[in-house]
C-alpha cells in the first residue's frame, strides 16, 4: 500500500497548463477525498525463508489474506503494511532481521519466523520491545516454557499430537515403540512428552534412534540395520520431510516396510506429505501419519482455488506445489493481526526511548512500542471462523480441535479421527455409532492383519529357553542327555504346558530348551541364579517349575501363573480313634446329653397330666405313677412303650416327641458308627510356634525360596534339613525328628500335592498357607512376549488341554485316596439339634396350656365357692385334679367296667378286657372319697358302712378317687357333699 500524494506539490506542477476553473475545480476535488480516505497504516513485520517452498506458500496466503481482509473490511481506519525479511534458513540470520525491523522500522508486530530454533531469540527481543510476535509455523513446545506475554503461537503445538499417537498405539495393544527423531531442537523437545504418555499407557521405549540432519546415507542405513536386530517393530518418526523421505527410502530398502512393520509419522511429514516425490510416497505404503484435522469447507475449497492460480502466475516454476497447513495458518494468523490491529485502535507510532543510553549496543537501542500493551489484549480476545477452523487464543497457544489419521496407501487416506474428548473415533459427528475406533488399514507389506508390534530378531532366530536341572521331582521339569549322541531331552508338566501356550499364539515362535546345567550335567545354581540368567542375557526366557515371587521379579517379567499357589505345611497323619468302654458317650456333647435326659422327663411329666384322669395306665400309687410315666417316656427311645395313650393332646406332643427323638436316635446311630469303623485321621502338629518351640526339625526343597520364609518364621538353620526328592522327603518324616528326620516340611502346593498323592494316608497339608503367585514363566524385562503368552495361558487352563496335560503326568496318583482330607470325629451338639427340642417343647407347653384351661373352666364352681376357706378349696381342687375323670369314654360302660348308678350286681367282669394293675388299688383305702360323673361326692354301692374288705366280694365301681385326711370333716365343710351313714 503507497501512501497518498501531497496535493500541494500536485496543484504546483499543474498550474501552469491548467485554467483557473480547473484549478479551483480539481482543488475541490482533492480536498474531497483526502477527508474521505483516513486509513492509518501500521508497520509489520515478516521473517521468512523467502526462497523455501514453505517460505514462498505463506507469503502468498499472506498477501492474500490481507487483500481478503480489506476487500471485506473497507471501513477500517488500519491498515496493514508488510515489512518482509528472508531469514535465509539461519538463526542468525533471522535474528539480524528481527533487530532491523525493531531497530530501524520500528514494526508493531511481527509475523514468523519460519522455524522453533529462530522464533526462540526472536521471541526475547519481541518481549524485550513489547512487540507481540505472532508464528504460525513454530511448533516447538519449548517456545511454550518461556512464558514470554508478547509470544502467540498461532500453530499447534508438537506435544498436543502425543494424545493421538499413543491412542493408536494403545488401540492395538503395542507394548513397545521405538521414536527415530533428528537431532536438533525441533527433534528433541517432543521426545520427553512422548516417551511420558507412552509410559502413562504401559508402552516400553526400549531405545531412542536419533539421526542427525545432516547424516549420510551409510549412517542412515547403520542405524537403521540397528533397529533391524531389535525385537520391537513399531516406529514413530518425528522429523521433516527433507530427512524423514531418505529414512523412509532406506527403511524399505532394508526390509523394515514389510510386513508386521509399523510407522506412525507425526505431523511434520504428515502436514507436508503431498511435496513428497512418487518415489518416497512408494516406499511410504502402509505408514500411519497424524496432523490436525482441517474442516472442509466452501471458503477453504474457493480459497484454494484462487491460490492456485495466483501462485503460479508469482511462482511459473513450482507447478506442483501444494496448499499446505502452514499457508492456511499464515492467512488465519494474518486476519488475527488485522483484527488485533482495528481493535487496538492504534494512532500513534514510533518506540519510547527514554531509557536508551547513547552508547547502547543494538540490542539494546530500538527501545519500547507504545502500542504494545493494548495489541497484546487485542490478540488475546481474538475470536473468530478462519480456514483452519475456530480461531482462539488460549494464554497465547493456538487451541486444537482434532487429529486427522490418514493411512499412505497410494495417497493419503483418511482412516478417523482423534480429539481429546472422544479419543479416536471414525467420524467427529457425535452420532457416531460405529463400533471400530478406525477405518480398515493398510499395513506395511500390503497386509491387512494388525501387526503385533515385534519380531523376533533376526540374529536370534529361536529363544534360547533356560530349563531348571535337578533330582526330584522329575514330573515337572526332567532333563536327560543321551550320553552317546549328547541330545537332551526335556519333558514334564511345565514343559507340556509351555508348549500348549505356544500353539496357542497367533503366530509362531521358535524355541530351544537349554538346560541350565554343568558339563557333567548337574545344576549350575539355584533357581535365583538360573533367573538372573535372564536379566543376563543368557537366557530368553525361563520354563519349568518356577514360582513368581517379588525380589524375582526385578530382573525379568512373569506371565500369569498355570498352577495353584501358596506354600503350606506337610505333616504326618495318625489315627487318633481311642478304643474305650466309654466310647458309646462322644457321639453327642454333655449340654446335648442334659438336655436329652431334661425333656425325657419333661415330656413323661406332660404326658402324665394329660393322661392320668383318663388313662388307667397312668393310675395307682405314686411311685406307680411316677415309674410309668418315666418308663413311658424313656421307652420311646426304642419305641417299645406299651401304655396307650387316650388323649388327644397326649398323642399330639406324642407324636411330635417321637419325631425329635427318632432324628436323634438315627444321628447318634450315624455317630457312633463313624466312631467305632472310620479311621480319625489328624495332623501330628497344626502350629508353627510349636514346632520353633519345641525345636524340631523341618525340611524343604534344595534350591527353593522357602528357605527365605523359614527364616523369617524364626527357625533356626540347623534345624532345617534339604530334601531332593519327595522320596527323600518320606524317608526323613520315617525317621522322625529326634533320629535327624523332620518333624514337617514346607513346600509349595504342587509339590505337595504330588507328596501326598505319591504316598497314602500318611501326610497332609495344615495351615498356615503362604501366599505366593504359583508357577509361571520367566521373560526379560519389558518382553512383548509376556502379555500374549499370559493371553494364551488363559486360554489354555480354561480349556480342556489343561486336564490332559494334568491326567498324563498326575492321573497316576489318583488311585490314592486324598490324603489331603482330614476325616475329623466331631461331637454332635445341642446347636445342632435346638430347633426340634424347640418344637417338642412348644407342642408340650401347649398342651399344657390346653389342658389346663379347659380343666379350670369346668371346676371353676369349686373355686368360686364362698363358704369354704381358700385353701380348702385349693385342696377339693387338686383332689379332683387328681381323681379320675368319670365323664370320659373310658369309664363309661364297656364289658367288665361299672358305671356309676348301676347296682353292685349289675356289671360283671368281661374277661376280653384284663384289669391293669392300678385297678387293683381302687378300692383298697377306707380314707378315700369317690365322687360320681356330676363331682357329687358317693359311698361305694352306697354302703354307709364302708367295709374296705368287702372289696373282695362286690365288683370293682371305677370312679375317680380323691384321698381326704379327714373325710368327715371335709365333707361337712361342703355344702354339695351327701354325708355317709355311719
Amino acid at each position: 500500500m503507497t501512501r497518498p500524494n501531497n496535493p500541494t506539490k500536485l496543484f504546483s506542477s499543474l498550474s501552469f497548463i491548467l485554467t483557473p476553473q480547473i484549478i479551483l475545480s480539481l482543488f475541490f476535488f482533492t480536498n474531497t477525498a483526502m477527508s474521505q480516505n483516513t486509513t492509518v497504516p501500521v508497520n509489520v513485520g515478516l521473517v521468512l525463508d523467502i526462497n523455501g517452498e514453505v517460505g514462498k506458500v505463506a507469503l502468498s496466503c499472506i498477501n492474500m489474506s490481507l487483500s481478503d481482509f480489506y476487500n471485506s473490511n473497507s471501513h477500517y481506519k488500519t491498515r496493514l503494511i508488510l515489512n518482509t525479511r528472508d531469514s535465509k534458513r539461519d538463526v542468525v540470520a533471522a535474528a539480524a532481521a528481527a533487530l532491523d525491523l525493531l531497530k530501524n522500522v520500528q514494526v508493531q508486530a511481527m509475523l514468523g519466523p519460519e522455524n522453533s530454533m529462530q522464533t526462540n531469540f526472536i521471541i526475547q527481543l519481541g518481549n524485550k520491545s513489547q512487540v507481540p510476535i505472532l508464528s504460525f509455523s513454530a511448533t516447538s513446545p519449548s517456545l511454550t516454557s518461556i512464558r514470554s506475554p508478547y509470544f502467540f503461537r498461532g500453530a499447534l503445538n508438537d506435544s498436543s499430537q502425543v494424545g493421538a499417537i499413543t491412542a493408536i498405539i494403545k488401540a492395538f495393544g503395542w507394548r513397545e515403540a521405538v521414536p527415530i527423531y533428528v537431532d536438533n531442537q525441533y527433534g528433541e523437545e517432543l521426545i520427553p512428552s512422548l516417551t511420558d504418555a507412552l509410559q502413562a499407557i504401559d508402552t516400553r521405549v526400549p531405545y531412542r534412534s536419533v539421526i542427525s540432519p545432516l547424516a549420510t546415507d551409510d549412517q542412515i542405513e547403520k542405524e537403521l540395520y540397528k533397529l533391524f536386530t531389535m525385537q520391537t517393530r513399531v516406529f514413530i518418526l518425528h522429523m521433516l520431510p527433507s530427512l524423514g523421505s531418505r529414512i523412509f527410502e532406506k527403511a524399505n530398502e532394508i526390509g523394515l516396510m514389510n510386513k508386521g512393520c509399523v510407522w506412525i509419522m507425526t505431523d511434520g511429514m504428515t502436514n507436508l506429505l503431498r511435496t513428497l516425490e512418487p518415489s518416497v510416497t512408494d516406499s511410504m505404503q502402509g505408514v500411519i501419519g497424524v496432523r490436525p484435522y482441517v474442516p472442509k469447507t466452501k471458503a477453504l475449497e474457493n480459497f484454494r482455488v484462487r491460490w492456485k492460480r495466483k501462485f503460479l502466475q508469482e511462482n511459473p516454476s513450482l507447478f506442483d506445489a501444494e496448499l499446505n497447513i502452514f499457508g492456511l495458518l499464515a492467512y488465519d494468523a494474518t486476519s488475527a493481526l488485522a483484527v488485533a490491529v482495528e481493535k487496538a485502535g492504534i494512532t500513534g507510532f514510533g518506540f519510547d526511548k527514554t531509557n536508551v543510553s547513547s552508547n547502547a549496543t543494538d540490542l539494546e537501542a530500538f527501545g519500547i512500542s507504545q502500542n504494545g500493551p493494548k495489541l497484546l489484549q487485542a490478540l488475546s480476545s481474538i475470536r473468530f471462523r478462519g480456514l483452519t477452523g475456530d480461531y482462539i487464543f488460549v494464554d497465547g497457544q493456538l487451541q486444537s480441535s482434532a487429529f486427522e489419521i490418514i493411512n499412505v496407501n497410494n495417497g493419503a487416506r483418511g482412516v478417523g479421527f482423534w480429539s481429546s474428548e472422544k479419543g479416536l473415533t471414525q467420524k467427529l459427528s457425535s452420532n457416531s455409532t460405529t463400533k471400530s475406533k478406525l477405518r480398515p488399514i493398510i499395513w506395511p507389506g500390503d497386509s491387512t492383519s494388525d501387526p503385533k508390534g515385534w519380531e523376533i530378531p533376526t540374529n536370534e532366530k529361536k529363544l534360547r529357553v533356560g530349563v531348571p536341572v535337578k533330582k526330584g521331582f522329575s514330573d515337572f521339569v526332567k532333563v536327560t542327555i543321551d550320553p552317546k549322541t549328547q541330545e537332551t531331552s526335556v519333558v514334564g508338566y511345565s514343559i507340556d504346558v509351555f508348549k500348549a501356550v505356544i500353539e496357542e499364539l497367533p503366530y509362531a515362535v521358535a524355541y530351544d530348551f537349554v538346560p541350565y546345567a554343568q558339563p557333567d550335567g548337574t545344576s549350575s545354581g539355584s533357581y535365583n541364579d538360573l533367573i538372573y540368567q535372564v536379566f543376563l542375557g543368557e537366557f530368553d526366557a525361563v520354563v519349568g517349575d518356577t514360582t513368581i515371587v517379588f525380589n524375582r521379579s526385578n530382573y525379568v517379567d512373569f506371565t500369569l501363573p498355570y498352577t495353584e499357589s501358596g506354600v503350606s505345611m506337610i505333616v504326618p497323619i495318625k489315627d487318633s480313634k481311642k478304643r474305650n468302654a466309654w466310647v458309646f458317650l462322644q457321639p453327642l456333647t454333655w449340654d446335648l446329653w442334659v438336655t436329652s435326659g431334661c425333656f425325657f422327663i419333661f415330656i413323661g411329666f406332660v404326658v402324665w397330666v394329660l393322661e392320668h384322669r383318663v388313662n388307667e395306665d397312668f393310675r395307682g400309687p405314686a411311685r406307680h405313677q411316677v415309674g410309668t410315666s418315666f418308663w413311658f417316656s424313656f421307652s420311646t427311645m426304642v419305641f417299645s412303650q406299651r401304655e396307650r395313650v387316650i388323649s388327644n393332646l397326649a398323642r399330639f406332643v406324642v407324636i411330635v416327641w417321637c419325631f425329635v427323638v427318632l432324628i436323634l436316635i438315627q444321628s447318634y446311630t450315624a455317630s457312633l458308627t463313624s466312631l467305632l469303623t472310620v479311621d480319625q485321621l489328624q495332623p501330628t502338629i497344626t502350629d508353627v510356634n510349636l514346632l520353633i518351640k519345641r525345636g524340631d526339625n523341618v525340611g524343604y526343597q534344595k534350591g527353593s525360596f522357602v528357605l527365605g520364609i523359614l527364616k523369617q518364621l524364626g527357625f533356626d538353620e540347623r534345624k532345617l534339613v534339604v530334601y531332593n526328592s519327595h522320596e527323600e522327603c518320606d524317608e526323613l518324616f520315617q525317621k522322625g525328628s529326634a533320629n535327624g528326620g523332620i518333624a514337617a516340611a514346607f513346600d509349595e502346593i504342587p509339590y505337595a500335592k504330588l507328596l501326598i498323592g505319591q504316598h497314602c494316608s500318611k501326610y497332609t497339608m495344615v495351615e498356615p498357607t503362604f501366599k505366593t503367585a504359583g508357577f509361571g514363566f520367566a521373560f526379560p524385562l519389558h518382553s512383548p512376549l509376556v502379555h500374549d503368552v499370559s493371553k494364551a495361558i488363559l486360554n489354555v487352563t480354561e480349556g480342556d488341554k489343561m486336564k490332559e496335560i494334568e491326567d498324563a503326568w498326575f492321573k497316576k496318583h489318583s488311585s490314592c485316596p486324598d490324603a489331603g482330607t482330614v476325616v475329623s470325629a466331631r461331637s454332635l451338639g445341642l446347636n445342632s439339634f435346638w430347633g426340634l427340642f424347640l418344637i417338642a417343647g412348644i407342642a408340650a407347653i401347649l398342651a399344657l396350656i390346653i389342658f389346663l384351661a379347659v380343666f379350670v373352666h369346668e371346676h371353676w364352681n369349686v373355686l368360686k365357692n364362698s363358704e369354704s376357706s381358700l385353701l380348702s378349696r385349693i385342696r377339693i381342687f387338686l383332689r379332683i385334679f387328681v381323681s379320675r375323670d368319670l365323664s370320659a369314654h373310658t369309664f363309661k360302660d364297656k364289658g367288665g367296667i361299672q358305671v356309676h348308678g348301676m347296682g353292685p350286681t349289675e356289671a360283671s367282669p368281661d374277661s376280653r378286657y384284663p384289669a391293669s394293675p392300678s385297678s387293683y388299688s381302687q378300692h383298697a383305702d377306707s380314707h378315700f372319697l369317690f365322687y360320681g360323673e356330676q363331682g357329687t361326692p358317693r359311698t361305694e354301692s352306697g354302703n354307709s358302712n364302708h367295709n374296705p374288705n368287702s372289696q373282695a366280694q362286690a365288683p370293682p365301681e371305677i370312679v375317680s378317687a380323691v384321698e381326704l385326711t379327714n373325710p368327715d370333716q371335709e365333707i361337712a365343710r361342703s355344702p354339695q357333699v351327701v354325708r355317709e351313714n355311719n
